[in-house]
């Protein structure tokens, strides 16, 4: 039985009209006509919702159903990928920031008198900012590339 089969089934098994259903999912009356007769799907929170709703396991609505699987997947794919994008970008940025305070420090020791030491050894100051920055280049081109829209 597919998700729209199985959404009607069990509405009428509880006894309630669409609308009713649409008023407890907080949609339109036409959403649920919508997803009951194929030509729609609700997004992953609204089946969630509706899970709850219809005391059914979320595996008993999506299993029979094989585009509505592949909908959520995907839909989680969307949710997951801004996450690691912020990740890689706060690197590059970490990577960045370590790089301008590197120049800085050099600059005001070669323009003026003063001598500001760099804490934290050579090797840090010299790689720290070239790796972060390559690992969150690298990361983010390779987000990009396995979330890339069909």
């Amino acid at each position: 039985m597919v998700f729209g089969e199985k959404l009607r089934t069990e509405r009428n098994r509880k006894g309630w009209s669409q609308e009713e259903l649409a008023e407890k999912l907080y949609v339109s009356r036409q959403a649920v006509s919508k997803w009951e007769n194929g030509q729609n799907y609700p997004s992953i929170e609204i089946v969630i919702k509706i899970s709850d709703l219809l005391e059914l396991t979320i595996d008993e609505l999506l299993r029979s159903d094989e585009e509505l699987k592949r909908k959520v997947i995907k839909d989680g794919r969307k949710l997951a990928y801004p996450r690691l994008k912020a990740a890689c970008d706060i690197l590059f940025l970490v990577g960045a920031v370590l790089l301008a305070l590197k120049l800085g420090v050099l600059a005001l020791n070669k323009l003026t008198s003063y001598e500001v030491e760099l804490v934290g050894g050579r090797f840090f100051w010299n790689f720290a900012s070239l790796i972060l920055m390559v690992g969150g280049g690298v990361g983010a081109g390779v987000l990009k590339e396995k979330y890339k829209t069909d």
